[in-house]
């Protein structure tokens, strides 16, 4: 909470934006591909790429502290498919250019860190609340 009573927009958190990000740079990506290069591979990748911040989404608006973890992990899941399977099948056929490839690996590296920080501390606010009532 920001100030007593009021809750942090989901909006202005930096993990948030980087789940934008990914959401952006995949879109870049896949805007780039040929029509069926966009059928085989590229509904999938930005599939899983807009996922990623769908479930972060829905699991920051649950009541519950455990349900609100179980979307995390749905959005942990979404990047591990779209960062270490589909961006990776992109490059092997010569479909996504290094640069991208990295930078989009990068950009999720970087919120899977925040985002293994983010459910551990929801855990930790879920163990305080139950041990306050």
């Amino acid at each position: 909470m920001a100030d007593k009573g009021r809750y942090l927009l989901l909006q202005d958190l930096e993990i948030y934006q980087l789940a934008r990000e990914i959401s952006r740079r995949a879109w870049r990506i896949y805007e780039a591909l040929h029509w069926q290069d966009k059928k085989v591979m590229g509904d999938q990748f930005l599939t899983a790429s807009d996922s990623v911040g769908a479930n972060l989404t829905e699991g920051y608006y649950r009541f519950h502290f455990l349900d609100k973890i179980k979307f995390y992990y749905n959005s942990r899941g979404s990047l591990a498919e779209s960062r270490d399977y589909w961006i990776e099948l992109l490059a092997e056929r010569g479909k996504v250019n290094e640069q991208d490839r990295i930078e989009f690996v990068n950009v999720g590296n970087e919120y899977a860190k925040k985002l293994n920080g983010f459910i551990k501390n929801t855990y930790k606010v879920s163990q305080k609340h139950k041990n306050t009532n």
